[in-house]
């Protein structure tokens, strides 16, 4: 089944679909579920069900060690809750990798499906503008414009975006070449049916599969640039907490406060692997030829 065909299946009916049965067979895209919703819940209720909020100072609790009364996580040097900085600095960075998915999806479709169904010149124009793209390592480019902009948690989600559209739009515009001569393309022009139309209402849809893949995966990469970047002092800026720059701040005390750094690194790991196993489950459930058993 297609993506196209499980887009037009009855409301009521979709997750009884096949390709929602083979997602649901695949048992590391559905642990990647469970632990985004478990993390998702955590960064959304868990800064309201802690005593202590990610800016509260106690200087008599500096470096708590986790479990140390209610500081689950333990403390941090100035004896802030870890706990509650963690679910905070979560929030920032899973809506930074969500947007940023959003942005560059939209992005790289829009650049793929116009140079995948017109073709020629305008199709070489807008490929080599994104071959340009690619030519720059996107690290470096994401760090030469987090340089020069004011970072915030907006300008970091338009930036990561930027940085990271071009690999859809190269993959929608084969998708799109690969289907603009099927038979369903010929009819809707000879029905005298619009560019655009054809475009977004008769190609896309039909490319939707590997799209939603990419996203997926996209989501995972904006997670680790962010973090990479506030790492490395040019993304989200203290006191707002992120995991990069909480994994900033914990560097020199790796030997005495181990856990400053490996509470947020878990984080980071949980949350881009299970965006990777729901990619994997995902390829496979939009595959029709898969057999997941």
């Amino acid at each position: 089944m297609t993506s196209a065909t499980l887009a037009s299946a009855s409301p009521a009916r979709w997750w009884r679909s096949r390709t929602v049965r083979r997602f649901a067979r695949h048992r590391l895209a559905m642990l990647g579920v469970a632990m985004i919703l478990l993390l998702t819940l955590a960064c959304v209720f868990g800064p309201h069900l802690l005593p202590y909020d990610e800016l509260y100072i106690d200087l008599r609790a500096r470096f708590a060690p986790p479990f140390t009364g209610y500081h689950i996580f333990g403390t941090d040097p100035l004896g802030r809750d870890i706990a509650a900085r963690l679910f905070n600095a979560g929030r920032i960075s899973l809506l930074v990798g969500f947007f940023a998915m959003l942005l560059s999806t939209v992005i790289g479709t829009v650049i793929g499906v116009t140079a995948g169904y017109y073709g020629g010149r305008v199709g070489a124009v807008l490929m080599r503008f994104v071959d340009a793209f690619l030519s720059f390592p996107s690290i470096f480019l994401l760090l030469a414009l987090a340089a020069f902009i004011k970072p915030s948690p907006f300008m970091i989600t338009v930036i990561i975006a930027v940085t990271s559209w071009m690999e859809i739009a190269r993959l929608v515009e084969a998708e799109v070449r690969s289907l603009r001569e099927r038979d369903f393309v010929l009819a809707a022009r000879m029905l005298g049916l619009t560019n655009r139309w054809i475009m977004f209402r008769e190609l896309l849809p039909n490319a939707m599969g590997p799209i939603i893949v990419a996203a997926t995966l996209t989501v995972a990469r904006a997670i680790l640039l962010e973090a990479y970047v506030s790492f490395l002092g040019y993304g989200i800026q203290p006191p707002l907490p992120s995991w990069g720059n909480m994994l900033n701040g914990a560097q020199q005390y790796l030997d005495s406060a181990p856990w400053l750094a490996i509470v947020p690194g878990i984080a980071i790991t949980v949350a881009v692997t299970s965006f990777n196993f729901i990619g994997d489950g995902l390829r496979d459930a939009l595959d029709a030829r898969s057999d997941l058993n």
